[in-house]
């Protein structure tokens, strides 16, 4: 019995919050989940992939769930474990025995985490290796120009129509020789620029629209005219910074035909909410039709790339080659 002579438990109250706490939180969870499509839950909040190497990314995004997960759940589990049965007992007052430390368990709880972050490590580090390796001759490149407050697109092809060449245009001086070594010969090129008030003229979403054809390995050289831009494909699940003075690349594969959103994922500024754009992935035969489209609006040869190269960035072409 209870010290004022009742038969209840004391413990039964609290195990009545906690059964109803549990209960609101599953009514709540479920509540909150009824609009959600239990297909994309495996992605864990990514968008559906449309590129070849857009899988890896998300593999590593979810290997990067599930360990954490797993430490989220034994680190619960031990502290209600310990909030449970560890309590200390209404009828007894005495001191529990003190320890001052465990070596197994502060051992543990070092070289367990090591292991952790090693482990995540590794396989970042090996898919960060392969997103970022450039094919030698890739079937697109597009010079990326980010800009206070939108984009340009350079396409560096043979367009008939155009005339010229990528590798000695002014225009491309900020783009490093090791990128330039890859241009087709003779490249005359068109171009594509947009403003924050742009629009698609299909969907309507803000911004220019990038045209690239499906299946053809893309390669992105990104230049900047003015501060550090982020250019960012949703659905490609691959960003990279965009910084002057500096050009950066990576490589694509679309696999999948539609227009996909486009933004800047870098604060650039006081209008860096309206650096939209669109990317419209096609058939080859549609790609090289609105080449020739763009051509013949006489938006012919290219636009200034950016920045020309820092001193740091020229001492470091000249060391890799």
């Amino acid at each position: 019995m209870s010290p004022n002579g009742s038969d209840r438990s004391p413990r039964r109250p609290m195990r009545r919050k906690l059964l109803q706490a549990l209960t609101a939180g599953l009514v709540l969870a479920t509540a909150t989940g009824c609009s959600y499509n239990w297909e994309d839950f495996p992605r864990l909040g990514m968008p559906t992939p449309t590129t070849e190497e857009a899988p890896r990314i998300l593999s590593l995004w979810q290997g990067s769930w599930a360990a954490a997960l797993a430490v989220g759940v034994l680190v619960w589990g031990l502290i209600l474990w310990s909030a449970m049965f560890h309590r200390r007992s209404r009828t007894k007052v005495e001191v529990p025995p003190q320890t001052r430390y465990n070596m197994p368990i502060e051992a543990l709880y070092t070289v367990v985490p090591l292991i952790i972050v090693s482990v995540l490590f590794y396989f970042t580090a090996r898919d960060e290796s392969k997103l970022l390796s450039l094919k030698d001759k890739p079937d697109v490149t597009v010079n990326v120009v980010g800009f206070q407050w939108s984009w340009c697109f350079n396409m560096i092809e043979n367009v008939e129509g155009s005339t010229g060449d990528a590798k000695t245009a002014r225009e491309l001086d900020a783009i490093p020789d090791r990128y330039k070594e890859d241009f087709p010969a003779n490249a005359g090129g068109v171009y594509d620029c947009g403003t924050p008030g742009t629009r698609n003229p299909q969907t309507g979403n803000p911004g220019p629209t990038l045209w690239l054809p499906k299946g053809k390995t893309v390669r992105f050289v990104l230049t900047s005219r003015d501060v550090i831009h982020s250019f960012w494909v949703v659905p490609f699940l691959m960003k990279q910074d965009v910084i002057p003075g500096h050009t950066n690349a990576f490589e694509v594969t679309p696999n999948k035909e539609g227009t996909f959103l486009g933004k800047c994922a870098e604060l650039c500024g006081v209008d860096h909410s309206r650096m939209l754009f669109n990317v419209k992935v096609v058939s080859p035969e549609r790609y090289e039709q609105h080449l020739k489209d763009l051509a013949k609006k006489g938006q012919t040869g290219y636009v200034p790339a950016g920045i020309a190269q820092t001193s740091h960035e020229k001492n470091r072409e000249t060391n890799n080659l």
